[in-house]
């Protein structure tokens, strides 16, 4: 499941099946893959998927580096810090596919029935899907594992499946799936992302699912737990009899025999990690590391190759998050004028070598963005809530304040002192405060030092406007717990996105998360008009009605300046030695080093 915010971590199961028939079990066809628009890619009988190589050597180890610490192996619950890969060592009953936007195949289930007004779903498991040790995958696991991610697991979950209204086991390998409401046309996608734990495990010798534990649990993927040094390493190997090797769906797919995270506490280390061989492959996220840091031997000689690939996902939002929660930042003329201390444009130049598009949307690099003038069908959306919407919504196109990269901004912190004049605010020598004489100050959380000088300037800029910003950064631990507790004032963060947005907009946006510890909702987001908008995103019954509500959103969003917007790029920058190999070509919709890459037969030798 997505991790900084999640990324990282739960994918979005955005397709919508293609099924004729009628609303009756009896008479709804059954079906093996179900897509979003249209039919799914790969029909039955397809053999592999396009982005593998079905010959790929099985073999050899795969050494990727993590920077932070970890103290859990349970990453669906709001305590600890999960272990990197801790998802591949469990499955769910669907599984999404790379180069489609999006369509899902059946993993655990073999088929499945679905109503036609999207009120139900049926799963059909595998009968010869098993646990690690060598019981069966049964329907009691998947009622076990909805109700516990419900109850224990992160808020996530919560909000992702508020819509179900019940889970029922109609035998020993059927789960029928009844919601609240019919219509939700993403609903019985989504509810085939849910991790199917071992209810027999959990159940047994007084096992708290609540609590953080460093025991390998009992799971179904891939790969399974080999060894785990707490908060420095933990390798896992592949499970050569898995159940699911055969698969279509899996076919040139998990071909290490080890995959293993070495820990670091610092990128500067983990990077020459990788420079001196520690590491085998690294997704370069620094410009600056990328311009400049590969003059190395290991380089030139070709031992280390790079590449940039193209992507088509939704760069999603990365930005300086407010929260609203604090009183400093409840008025949105104080958010909108603290972003005209950020000169993007001259960090841009300095730190990233001009490398980096302004973030201009929570959508961006895709048609859901309102990076043009709003429609009819948008005002038609808007319009009901006309009271709760910026009025600028309406008529202008959003734009972060721009500066022509020189370094002098001084324009723009008038513009910015003027808004918070507005919002009172005033310089009283050189001090920003209010008409109560309060100091205007606050903090900027962060875990990492990889910010800083992004963050630095843009703290320096905020003292000439008279406002006393500090830097703090501390170890992830307390990051996530901090987060949780929405013990902070401004930190940085990322909202992914996908092609097929939905029932996630609620975890991220809604207004019954705001105040539920552990949310997504950063922000502090209560907006009626955002929830109105959210609704409609996932009862969209067409494309054209999807895009509609999203840019509605997006334009809600940003007009209401919950974010100080930063940067994307629509590439992945790649790294990796030359002992491994890889398909021909990247699925245009991730980067799946760990299911779709090998390691070249000299390497495993």
């Amino acid at each position: 499941m997505p991790k900084a915010i999640i990324s990282a971590s739960l994918s979005l199961w955005l397709s919508l099946f293609a099924v004729i028939g009628n609303a009756s079990a009896e008479d709804t066809a059954f079906v093996q893959a179900i897509a979003l628009h249209g039919e799914p890619k790969y029909q039955d009988g397809f053999t592999h998927v396009d982005y593998v190589n079905v010959d790929a050597p099985k073999g050899g180890e795969l050494k990727l580096a993590v920077v932070g610490s970890f103290d859990s192996l349970n990453p669906f619950i709001i305590k600890g810090l999960p272990a990197a890969g801790s998802g591949m060592t469990t499955l769910t009953l669907l599984e999404k596919t790379l180069d489609e936007p999006l369509s899902s195949y059946g993993l655990l289930a073999e088929k499945m029935q679905v109503a036609d007004d999207r009120s139900w779903i049926t799963f059909y498991l595998r009968k010869q899907a098993v646990w690690d040790d060598g019981k069966p995958v049964t329907a009691d696991d998947v009622v076990w594992s909805f109700d516990t991610l419900l109850k224990k697991g992160q808020p996530f979950f919560r909000s992702y499946y508020s819509q179900v209204d019940k889970v029922e086991k109609l035998d020993a390998h059927t789960v029928k799936f009844t919601f609240k409401r019919a219509g939700n046309r993403e609903l019985p996608l989504i509810v085939g992302d849910i991790p199917i734990l071992p209810k027999h495990y959990w159940t047994s010798e007084n096992r708290d699912f609540s609590k953080t534990t460093l025991q390998p649990p009992v799971g179904n993927g891939p790969y399974r737990v080999k060894s785990v040094d707490a908060g420095r390493q933990i390798i896992y190997e592949r499970n050569k009899d898995w159940w699911a090797k055969d698969l279509a769906l899996n076919k040139g797919r998990y071909n290490f025999d080890r995959i293993v995270f070495d820990y670091y506490r610092d990128p500067g280390v983990s990077f020459q990690a990788f420079l001196s061989g520690s590491v085998d492959f690294r997704q370069e996220n620094i410009a600056k590391n990328w311009a400049q840091g590969y003059d190395h031997p290991s380089v030139k000689n070709g031992k280390i190759k790079r590449d940039v690939i193209k992507h088509g996902l939704p760069s999603g939002m990365q930005g300086f998050v407010y929260n609203t929660r604090r009183d400093i930042f409840k008025d949105a003329k104080v958010r909108e004028a603290l972003a005209y201390a950020f000169d993007f444009e001259w960090s841009n130049k300095q730190f990233a070598f001009g490398s980096y598009v302004r973030n201009n949307s929570y959508f961006a690099n895709s048609d859901l963005s309102a990076a043009n003038p709003i429609t009819d069908a948008e005002k038609a959306l808007l319009e009901p809530y006309r009271d709760q919407v910026p009025s600028r919504a309406f008529t202008d196109v959003y734009a972060p304040p721009k500066t022509s990269g020189t370094g002098d901004i001084r324009g723009n912190l008038r513009t910015g002192l003027a808004l918070l004049k507005e919002a009172g605010w005033t310089l009283q020598n050189g001090v920003l405060k209010n008409k109560d004489g309060k100091t205007f100050e606050f903090e900027i959380l962060t875990d990492s030092g990889m910010f800083d000088r992004w963050i630095l300037p843009f703290v320096g800029n905020l003292k000439k406007m008279g406002i006393k910003a500090s830097l703090r950064e501390i170890d992830a631990a307390q990051m996530q717990n901090r987060l949780n507790d929405f013990d902070f004032d401004m930190t940085v963060t990322v909202y992914g996105q996908s092609l097929t947005p939905g029932n996630e907009q609620s975890a991220y946006f809604g207004s019954e998360m705001a105040d539920m510890p552990g949310s997504q909702n950063l922000m502090g987001v209560k907006n009626p008009a955002v929830d109105a908008m959210i609704d409609k995103i996932i009862h969209a019954e067409t494309r054209e009605q999807l895009i509609s509500a999203t840019r509605s959103l997006d334009r809600l969003l940003l007009w209401n300046f919950y974010v100080i917007p930063q940067w994307y790029t629509n590439t992945f920058r790649i790294a990796y030695r030359d002992t491994l190999g890889h398909p021909a070509e990247n699925p245009p919709y991730g980067l799946p080093v760990t299911e779709t890459w090998w390691a070249k037969p000299a390497a495993v030798e």
